[in-house]
C-alpha cells in the first residue's frame, strides 16, 4: 500500500455513497475522495483522479475528469 503523501493518479467509477464520494478502483478497492468542487456530471462514470494520498485509503483529490 502507497504511504500518506503519495501522489495518486488511478482511474475507475466515481461513486457516490450519501454525501461522499469515492473512486471505485481499475486496479481493485476504492479510495475515499476529499473534493474542492462537487463533480456531479461524472457520477457513476469513468473518470480519472489526481490527488494526494491522505489517510488510509483517502485521496484529497486535485482533479476529477473523464478517462
Amino acid at each position: 500500500m502507497a504511504s500518506i503523501g503519495t501522489r495518486i493518479n488511478e482511474t475507475g467509477t466515481l461513486i457516490r455513497d450519501g454525501g461522499a464520494f469515492f473512486l471505485r478502483r481499475d486496479a481493485g478497492g476504492r479510495f475515499e475522495l476529499e473534493l474542492h468542487r462537487v463533480p456531479i456530471d461524472h457520477v457513476e462514470k469513468r473518470v480519472r483522479v489526481i490527488g494526494t494520498l491522505v489517510g488510509d485509503n483517502i485521496v484529497n483529490a486535485d482533479g476529477v475528469a473523464p478517462a
